[in-house]
């Protein structure tokens, strides 16, 4: 099958696409450690989208590549910032993601517990090897927006960043982002 698709940053999406998912805060509860904070900014401010993105899926099918682009938006609950619910691929599978507008970080961590972070920034690329669990963190006062890509069959484990999240938390600390260890995290 042969495809294209034309990334337009001032729609801030991907044309075409196949799927398009909107998240808002509340689906992200149990994502952030401060999850009576997150009930407050949702009773004041209402339920605020996070991120959303534009994918093109080709299923599970191997030898494909599923693509597409995310727009996280900016924001704190308490002082640790917007983020994506993160996940592990569910076959050992490597990613790609390139920033394309804002300033953020990709936090990575191995199946062992290694916790890595890098930038992701306009014109900056980041690899997520295989077995690294990845999430983004939007550090900035601006949308965040990037491409990103990955095998389709690789498959998603957001349940087990769930149950266990991630050893770090990324916070704001004088008005700079710094890595923390997670007290809720569980090996």
């Amino acid at each position: 099958m042969l495809f294209s698709a034309k990334i337009d940053l001032a729609k801030r999406m991907i044309e075409p696409h196949t799927k398009h998912n909107v998240v808002r805060l509340s689906a992200l509860k149990e994502y952030f450690n401060d999850q009576v904070e997150v009930e407050r900014m949702i009773n004041s401010l209402g339920d605020l989208v996070v991120y959303e993105y534009f994918e093109n899926s080709f299923g599970d099918e191997e030898e494909n590549v599923n693509f597409g682009l995310t727009v996280l938006y900016p924001g704190k609950v308490g002082r640790e910032y917007f983020l994506t619910r993160g996940h592990f691929h569910e076959k050992r599978a490597a990613e790609i993601y390139i920033g394309l507008e804002g300033e953020g970080v990709i936090l990575m961590q191995s199946e062992d517990g290694k916790v890595e972070w890098r930038p992701l920034e306009p014109n900056t690329v980041v690899y997520v090897p295989p077995g690294w669990g990845h999430r983004t963190i939007n550090t900035g006062n601006q949308r965040l927006t990037f491409f990103f890509a990955y095998p389709s069959d690789a498959g998603h484990d957001y349940e087990i960043v769930r149950r266990k999240g991630f050893a770090k938390l990324v916070v704001e600390e004088n008005g700079r982002p710094v890595l923390i260890d997670n007290p809720k995290y569980r090996t």
